[in-house]
């Protein structure tokens, strides 16, 4: 089995950090990046809010990495192209509520939490194969992706 740990190694105090985790989530590594890379550094309601508009279709990711061959969306403002993925989206809001949760239980003010550090990275990838015409076989992969997300006090 594979051990899991977090990736923030800057100091930090323990008492008023609350961290939470998505291991091996169905979603895509790419969208989880992005939108990570977009809400690192706001609070957690700031956050929250923009992933919500996200999820309406109001606002778009920018896709900063991964940007060959998206649209240019009108509801960025300094940067061209970028998407609004929903799943990716909900995964992450989850988190973010888990981590929530888990500073309320820690005793933190929850009005001036905001993220400190958020990643995504490759998880493994689940091996399966499809059937085809003339007793072939193709492959059939469904990536994983690993989300941390460790919310502060200002």
């Amino acid at each position: 089995m594979v051990k899991f740990g977090y990736s923030y190694s800057k100091k930090h105090d323990p008492a008023k950090v609350a961290r939470a985790m998505g291991r091996e989530m169905r979603i895509s590594h790419k969208d989880a990046m992005e939108i990570c890379r977009e809400i690192r550094g706001r609070g957690l309601d700031d956050a929250l809010d923009y992933l919500d508009n996200v999820i309406e279709g109001v606002r778009a990711v920018p896709y900063k990495t991964h940007c060959k061959k998206l649209s240019h969306k009108k509801s960025l403002s300094k940067w061209h192209s970028g998407r609004s993925p929903v799943s990716a989206t909900q995964a992450i809001i989850d988190i973010l509520e888990n981590a929530r949760s888990n500073a309320k239980y820690k005793g933190l003010d929850e009005d001036s939490l905001f993220i400190r550090h958020a990643s995504a990275r490759k998880g493994f990838i689940i091996r399966g194969f499809r059937h085809r015409a003339r007793g072939r076989v193709d492959s059939f992969d469904s990536p994983t992706t690993n989300v941390e997300i460790w919310l502060g006090e200002k």
